[in-house]
């Protein structure tokens, strides 16, 4: 949560990369709160999307969806895209 809470870290229309599978397994096995990873998810590490929606869970928790990308995604299995060389 870079922004603060409630404040978007990646407002909706932002291109976004899901992070590495490794991240995501690892993820996947630590998180015990709200909505966590589903399996299906790992297949989409590393996938460039947009944001098309932001949310906030209570205490300013972000989860977003994704174009073309299944699931609700916690905001630290996003990062932003690399800028090409």
């Amino acid at each position: 949560m870079r922004n603060g809470p409630y404040k978007a870290d990646f407002p909706e229309g932002s291109l976004v990369r899901v992070k590495s599978r490794e991240f995501l397994e690892g993820f996947l096995r630590t998180w015990k709160y709200h909505h966590p990873l589903e399996e299906f998810q790992l297949n989409s590490a590393g996938r460039i999307a947009t944001v098309s929606s932001a949310g906030y869970y209570h205490a300013g928790d972000e989860l977003y969806t994704l174009d073309d990308v299944l699931g609700i995604w916690n905001e630290s299995c996003l990062e932003l895209p690399e800028e090409p060389n």
